[in-house]
Order: C-alpha cells, then sequence, then structure tokens
C-alpha cells in the first residue's frame, strides 16, 4: 500500500493543484503499476477536463521528486509505482504485464559472489520475477 498522498502532503516545494491532486490520487494506495495512458483514464473519470499532456508532466514531476518510480519492463509501456521508498521486487505477467509488488526474503546482493562483482562495489540489485498471472495462465475462455 502506497502512502504517496500523505508524502506529498507534506512537501512544502509542490504545490497540490486539483490536477496533480488527481494524479497522485489515481497513483495511491493498492494498485497494479498503471501506464501513463491508464493512469489518464483515471484520472478523467474523476476530472473530465484533465490533459493527457498534463498527466505525462505530473507524472514526470513525481519522478523527479523521488516520489515515483519509473518501471520499464523489456517490450512493453512503462509502468509508474508510488512505492518509491519501500524496498521491494516487481512480479510480471508475461502474457498481460500486469505488475505486482513482491517483498521477497534474503538479501538479493548475497546472491552474488565476490568473483562476479568485477570489483564493483555492489550498493544495490533489482530483481524482476516472470512468469503469467492467473488470468493469462487460464488461457482463453472455452465456448
Amino acid at each position: 500500500m502506497s502512502d504517496l498522498m500523505g508524502r506529498l502532503r507534506g512537501r512544502r516545494d509542490w504545490r497540490m493543484t486539483s490536477q496533480r491532486r488527481v494524479v497522485a490520487e489515481v497513483l495511491d494506495g493498492e494498485h497494479v503499476h498503471l501506464t501513463a495512458d491508464e493512469v489518464h483514464a483515471r484520472a478523467a473519470e474523476r476530472l473530465p477536463e484533465i490533459s493527457r499532456a498534463t498527466v505525462y508532466n505530473t507524472l514526470g514531476e513525481l519522478v523527479s521528486l523521488g516520489e515515483v518510480v519509473e518501471v520499464s519492463v523489456h517490450g512493453r509501456a512503462k509502468r509508474y509505482d508510488p512505492n518509491a521508498h519501500q524496498p521491494h521486487q516487481h512480479l510480471v505477467c508475461s502474457g498481460c504485464g500486469l505488475m505486482r509488488d513482491v517483498h521477497p526474503t534474503g538479501d538479493p546482493l548475497a546472491g552474488l559472489p565476490a568473483e562476479e562483482r568485477f570489483g564493483f562495489s555492489v550498493t544495490e540489485a533489482e530483481v524482476t520475477y516472470r512468469g503469467l498471472c492467473p488470468s493469462c495462465a487460464s488461457g482463453p475462455p472455452h465456448g
């Protein structure tokens, strides 16, 4: 669960306009890492006059502020993750692109042996788990 709205309310360097608020509200809480177009569609349900450009600009600002993480998965549209301050990895459906936060146990850095570090001082690891979500795994409906 994201606390994006709470974090943004505490920022004095970011003015909360109605457009920015609706974008943040769409991203806040329990969600499935939305694309910019999905954010725009959901924001327009709440604020019909919001433009696609405003959504893209707001997402860019939130990423620049470090309040939202832009997640790229090969061959798919970028998605936006408001859990920027909570350590986690991602689980991605290879079929539909659905993305969820996961919290595996253990230290991913410990899995990289010293001889594979090539002298690097490794400070973080990004792990992406891939598979099929229940909907994609069940296949097309039979009829």
